[in-house]
């Protein structure tokens, strides 16, 4: 054999040894060899377990969707490329043979309503929004619209409204929709979303999974039910999250219950601090007794090893007599703090809705909705809490 073929198949496509790897490799292949055509064919065709082509599944994704399921208590799971791709996937799901209307919450990820607006509608999906938090409306639109299927999120982005997804999940049950629940802010450490009927639950594997600024990624999780059709839509539209990102990921939630007890402990504590200052003017946390969904997450969200409340890591502020300059100065005096548009990661983040999550929305939009030029969004991180008080103190004081 020449040099250049030697060079071209040297190494690869050896029988398995007789050993496993202690965490999940990494494999980068696209395309998968067997001995014979047959077997191939029999994969291919589902009959033979066995990865054929990175679109229709690779080994080191399966992995992170065997973790993902175990996690979520169960279900199908899905890696996609981003959080938006993966919220994509579900609602097409969800709508392929039910009637094109969506019911979804008023107050959702910024990016959220341009996909309803700008990508859904044009395809002849009506869009109704309803107060998640406001039951007896909420059934209201969802028994006058008839919608498909109800989309909300399990925590509201940014104002920390907390979903009764029990509730929502019995409304459109009974008026024969599917529930999409973007459970991002929680993760399955704090609700596990399939056990209250949720039909698809829908992670940014960017933020807590993750957990590291270190990914862009989604999840889909969605029961037996809905699994061959999110397959097989899956194979044809290609959202998969490659293996070096599915690796990542999997790295990432080994430490996610712990990381999140952090995250937690912390944002109660920072919390607590920001509302007793007189610089603010109102503080977002369920965790606070004066939130209006405290009982409410109280009752929905799980408890951590030691028995504490977990309220999330997310906290919003509106610093009091401020406008788009004295957010900025105040953003732009903060050491510790990162200044970036994400959430989720080890390292506390700050970040303006008017000017990231919400940007496209009018300003008269953003203020109905109750998103000020004065609010803050503070992803809490693992830091010690005195530190992190400390940072937005000062910042407050510049």
């Amino acid at each position: 054999m020449k040099i250049e073929s030697i060079a071209v198949h040297a190494g690869d496509r050896k029988a398995p040894a007789k050993y496993v790897p202690t965490t999940t490799p990494i494999h980068a292949a696209s395309s998968y060899f067997y001995e014979t055509s047959a077997e191939l064919d029999a994969v291919f065709a589902g009959e033979l377990e066995g990865p054929a082509y990175a679109r229709y599944g690779n080994p080191t994704a399966d992995g992170l969707h065997e973790q993902i399921a175990a996690l979520e208590g169960g279900g199908t799971v899905l890696a996609t490329s981003s959080g938006m791709s993966a919220l994509h996937l579900a609602l097409l799901t969800a709508l392929a043979d039910r009637p094109k209307r969506i019911v979804a919450a008023n107050v959702l990820f910024g990016q959220t309503y341009l996909l309803l607006s700008g990508v859904l509608e044009p395809q002849g999906v009506d869009t109704r929004f309803a107060d998640p938090c406001d039951l007896d409306a909420f059934e209201k639109v969802v028994a006058e619209h008839k919608p498909g299927c109800v989309l909300v999120e399990s925590v509201s982005n940014p104002l920390l409204r907390v979903t009764p997804l029990d509730r929502i999940v019995e409304i459109a049950h009974r008026h024969g929709a599917v529930v999409v629940a973007d459970c991002t802010f929680t993760t399955p450490v704090i609700v596990r979303a399939l056990d209250l009927g949720v039909d698809f639950v829908v992670h940014s594997g960017t933020k807590y999974l993750s957990g590291h600024a270190d990914v862009l990624g989604g999840i889909v999780v969605c029961g037996d039910e809905h699994a061959a059709l999110m397959s097989s839509l899956s194979r044809t539209l290609g959202p998969n999250l490659g293996p070096f990102e599915c690796y990542l990921t999997m790295r990432g939630i080994k430490t996610l219950p712990l990381r999140m007890e952090a995250h937690c402990r912390n944002a109660s504590v920072v919390a607590k601090a920001l509302d007793q200052d007189q610089r603010i003017a109102t503080v977002h946390y369920p965790g606070l007794s004066n939130h209006a969904d405290h009982e409410l997450a109280s009752r929905l969200f799980s408890k951590s090893t030691s028995g504490e409340p977990q309220f999330g890591g997310m906290v919003s502020f509106e610093i009091a007599g401020a406008g788009r300059d004295g957010v900025f100065r105040f953003i732009n005096s903060l050491n510790l703090v990162v200044r970036t548009l994400s959430l989720g990661d080890v390292h506390s983040l700050v970040s303006y809705p008017a000017m990231s999550s919400h940007r496209n929305l009018a300003p008269k939009h953003r203020a109905r909705l109750g998103i000020g030029d004065n609010l803050v969004r503070l992803s809490v991180g693992i830091e010690d809490p005195e530190d992190i008080i400390a940072d937005l103190l000062q910042a407050l004081g510049s």
